[in-house]
């Protein structure tokens, strides 16, 4: 083994914006260290990585996949992570538990400073994610095959979307537009490529040598900047030993303080080799990781935290654990639940172990009541460990199962599909009556859907979500009668009562009081005509609930025989029919506030958006923790919230967000007032 390494395990996370190459790249990396025999292709849908039936259907990854093989004496998993914002939670739950990452990224076609912007800004999330956690971190710059030269353009372009200093490992050869190699800027030694191969070295080309001196001063001066011995040796001009170099990319990695960065093509194995070389030599060991997550590197106690779960046709329940202190054992109890098997991972392919040391990434099976970021201790008594926030959801859609019989089913089933994937969400709607699964995009929810159909045999319907309008009153109405009168042999039904009806302020609810005066509606009946009014009031005029309305019992009569709490109801109900309809009913739709988040460049756009969607802007500012990002503040209807990220994100390249929360009841428009009436498509299941 490698004399400079010492634990025996590395996690390591691939992670880089869609279509950018990871799952190529990890196909690559277990090829070259002999774990598969023959390279999978997304067309061909036979990669480890997206083997989940729900990926081989759209050729891209839906949910982290996780890989354990060897190099050199050492195990690495590498957990493959989704590149589409829309499962943002997957890679962020997985980086919680792994002691590097792989940024894969893939260079502009031009040198275009403007394209450049652009396919680094889809990475600003990420970046942010790693730098607020301090997750050490390499950048892999891919498909290094379809441009000229501007590795350094690009590189610098990155440094735009990191607080970390980016600092370039590697120089690529390039001849007749095609890359053949690669200097090593530590060694200064130059590599031919060969495909399936281990590049060979060859003398340094003399026409690169002041663009290799260049790219090599500027790696220098970076780690200088947290060593001072080795910028004394630079000050004076003394070549440092690559020993020290290679030193200080380790401890500035592992601090992440640094950022260092790779290229290659994924696809030919390119550069594949040089990068598990330096995960291997400089990447922080587990038991680093662990003491920066508080964790004693040697002791016994059994620590572990969940990354992912799955629920697999054949096994059941798998949770997807990093160990982060003692050892897990065949039957170990964990939160007070005995694990059915400890597994390593290649894809989908499971292999049985009796023991997981500290530091390993392993499935454990039947984990019943544990779900995705649980800590777990043999002795549940531990401090949880730090886990990614759930994103709030932003897109939904009401759902119904195909066959009625399915409905008693469809909870458990949505309760294991929120265990697999935290960013999901449902409810029951308490005034349109409908199941809404709500995620972070369409093609989340597709997905969801097919999990649904596939795994739990339950087919499902599906359509936007009903807005949930209510109805208020314009003008009060004084002196409503009504008399509910009805004789059917023996005792008769008799109830009088004569209401006045007022609004209220917006948000005020809805409030019934008495001004009774000797008796002309008994006290026990009085709770009848409340009743009444509260039942009229779930159906108003409009057909939808009614709001912000008081209603006083003034007067009425009774009758000694006839006269019941019942009859009193419905005659208040009549009342309200009466008098609702000479209050001017008017529709009230919900309004969100929402706060979006967006690069500066797009936030003239955005507030267009905003505005067209018959938005109120609040304001905007520039956000304190993201340079060059925007926050802007203000109000949505809910109506027209449906399919607003998919337009923020076609505006934004994919990275403008939002959060909204439900703010206030407001008229509808007139014109628009009429459409939803006359079509009835929103109306709460009432019409």
């Amino acid at each position: 083994m490698n004399e400079n390494v010492r634990a025996s395990t590395r996690n390591v996370a691939i992670v880089g914006p869609y279509l950018s190459g990871k799952t190529t790249l990890l196909e690559s990396l277990l090829s070259v260290t002999g774990a598969i025999t023959r390279k999978g292709s997304i067309r061909d849908g036979n990669t480890v990585g997206d083997s989940a039936a729900e990926a081989r259907d759209r050729q891209m990854s839906v949910e982290v996949s996780a890989a354990s093989t060897e190099y050199e004496g050492v195990r690495f998993t590498f957990v493959d992570c989704p590149g589409s914002v829309e499962f943002a939670q997957e890679t962020y739950n997985a980086l919680m538990g792994v002691d590097a990452a792989v940024v894969v990224c893939e260079p502009a076609n031009d040198n275009n400073e403007n394209g450049l912007r652009q396919k680094v800004l889809t990475l600003a999330p990420l970046f942010k994610f790693l730098d607020d956690w301090e997750i050490p971190h390499l950048v892999f710059i891919n498909k290094m095959d379809r441009v000229s030269n501007n590795f350094m353009d690009m590189l610098h372009a990155l440094k735009a979307v990191s607080k970390r200093p980016l600092v370039p490992h590697q120089y690529p050869i390039i001849q007749d537009e095609q890359l053949t190699g690669f200097i090593d800027l530590v060694s200064e030694q130059a590599y031919q490529y060969h495909s399936g191969a281990p590049a060979d070295p060859i003398p340094l080309p003399a026409s690169l040598k002041a663009q290799e001196q260049a790219a090599r001063a500027e790696m220098l001066e970076e780690l200088a900047n947290f060593d001072d011995h080795l910028l004394e040796e630079l000050l004076e001009e003394i070549e440092p030993p690559q020993e020290e170099i290679l030193q200080d990319l380790k401890l500035e990695l592992g601090a992440d303080l640094v950022v260092p960065v790779f290229c290659g093509v994924a696809d030919r194995d390119f550069g594949v080799r040089p990068l598990l070389e330096a995960l291997l030599r400089e990447a922080p060991e587990p038991q680093d990781t662990a003491q920066r997550r508080g964790l004693g590197a040697t002791a016994e106690t059994p620590i572990a935290q969940v990354l992912k779960t799955y629920y697999t046709p054949q096994g059941g329940k798998l949770s997807l654990v990093r160990v982060w202190q003692g050892k897990l054992t065949d039957g170990i109890v964990l939160n007070g639940t005995r694990a059915g098997g400890i597994y390593r991972l290649l894809g989908q392919q499971q292999t049985s172990t009796n023991e997981a040391e500290a530091g390993e990434i392993v499935a454990l099976s039947r984990l019943d009541g544990v779900k995705t970021g649980d800590t777990l201790s043999a002795n549940g008594q531990v401090k949880e460990l730090p886990k990614a926030e759930i994103l709030k959801p932003v897109y939904a859609l009401a759902i119904a199962p195909e066959k009625r019989n399915d409905e008693v089913k469809l909870s458990a089933a949505l309760t294991k599909l929120l265990e697999e994937d935290p960013s999901l969400m449902w409810e029951q709607h308490g005034d349109t009556h409908e199941v809404i699964l709500w995620g972070q995009g369409e093609i989340h929810l597709q997905v969801a859907l097919d999990r649904l159909r596939r795994k739990y045999n339950l087919p499902m319907g599906t359509h936007l979500p009903q807005v949930p309008y209510k109805e208020t009153i314009r003008k009060p109405a004084a002196s409503v009668h009504g008399r509910y009168k009805h004789q059917s042999g023996g005792h008769g039904q008799f109830g009088d009562v004569y209401l006045d009806i007022k609004p209220l302020g917006r948000g005020e609810g809805f409030n019934f009081s008495e001004k009774i005066v000797g008796g002309v509606v008994p006290k026990q009946y009085i709770p009848g005509v409340e009743v009444g009014v509260r039942e009229f009031l779930v159906h108003g005029p409009l057909g939808f609930p009614v709001v912000d309305v008081a209603v006083t019992l003034t007067n009425g009569s009774y009758h000694t025989v006839d006269s019941s709490e019942q009859a009193f109801k419905q005659a208040a109900r009549l009342a309200m029919q009466t008098g609702m309809t000479q209050c001017e009913p008017t529709l009230l739709e919900p309004i969100a506030s929402i706060e979006v988040n967006t690069p500066s460049e797009f936030t003239s756009k955005v507030m267009q958006l905003v505005s067209g969607r018959r938005g109120q802007i609040l304001g905007y500012e520039g956000r304190s923790d993201w340079s060059g990002w925007d926050k802007l503040i203000a109000y949505l209807p809910q109506a027209e919230m449906q399919n607003f990220i998919v337009e923020l994100r076609s505006l934004t390249l994919g990275v403008g967000s939002f959060q909204w929360q439900y703010h206030h009841l407001q008229e509808v428009p007139d014109k628009l007032a009429e459409r939803v009436l006359a079509t009835g498509s929103n109306s709460n299941g009432s019409r």
